[in-house]
């Protein structure tokens, strides 16, 4: 059998590894299983919460995750939490309150919560959403307008916070030790693993710096271009399995 290039494959998984439908091709589940079966570990780097990802881990065998863009890392020996300190949290939320017409919805420890209803996530709906921190972490705040791009939602950000653009349409609220690649980290730690060793694929702003970083990083052709830009590689879209086109180009079991 052919030594793998790599130790590590890890994904992203809207518009990266999961096609425009939220679907996974059969070729591409034999793909990573191949990989798997010859001794790689399989993670995934995703933006969202864990109870948004256990249909896809019911069907790829993920030995480990990071979620929330870093703010929970699930391995089998440990979980790592970077939440949003509360009095920082208390500030978005009060000032992001004060704008008219912004929906905001929060991931906290309970799951998510919104001052409006947001159908596609089913969040519960709360009057008061600025008090939420006073009682669970924060992992996430999530902040959007019908009438105005996410550059446009500005607020005096505390100094431990940063802010991000995600999906072209929202802005997102994180502490600052939460990132994708220091959930990247924490994932190749658990394994004993280097940055060198893993294989990285993404389309979006928080794809950027694991995809330096990773001993190969690649972005799907349907990513943006400050994405592409820092890529070993530009695979096939999201939508051609680009993914497992890479990977098959990178390694066939014999």
């Amino acid at each position: 059998m052919n030594q793998l290039p790599y130790l590590a494959v890890i994904v992203d998984l809207d518009r990266t590894l999961l096609r425009t439908d939220k679907t996974i091709s059969d070729y591409t589940l034999d793909v990573l299983r191949d990989w798997q079966q010859a001794g790689a570990y399989l993670f995934a780097a995703t933006a969202r919460p864990e109870r948004a990802i256990m249909d896809y881990r019911r069907i790829i065998d993920f030995q480990a995750v990071t979620t929330l863009n870093g703010a929970r890392t699930i391995t089998p020996d440990r979980v790592y939490e970077n939440t949003i300190a509360t009095e920082d949290a208390l500030s978005i939320l009060k000032q992001l309150s004060g704008m008219e017409g912004v929906v905001i919805s929060v991931e906290a420890e309970n799951g998510i919560y919104a001052n409006q209803d947001i159908p596609i996530w089913s969040p519960r709906v709360i009057e008061n959403i600025g008090e939420l921190p006073r009682r669970e972490k924060i992992y996430k705040v999530l902040a959007s307008h019908p009438d105005c791009p996410p550059e446009q939602i500005l607020i005096d950000l505390p100094e431990t916070v940063y802010s991000t653009v995600a999906d072209k349409k929202l802005r997102q609220y994180m502490g600052g030790t939460a990132t994708k690649w220091r959930g990247i980290q924490q994932l190749l730690d658990s394994v004993k693993l280097e940055a060198e060793q893993a294989v990285y694929f993404g389309d979006d702003n928080d794809d950027v710096e694991p995809i330096r970083r990773c001993g190969y990083g690649v972005a799907v052709s349907n990513a943006l271009d400050c994405v592409k830009a820092v890529a070993d590689e530009v695979a096939e879209s999201n939508d051609d399995d680009g993914v497992a086109r890479t990977l098959a180009r990178l390694w066939t079991r014999s």
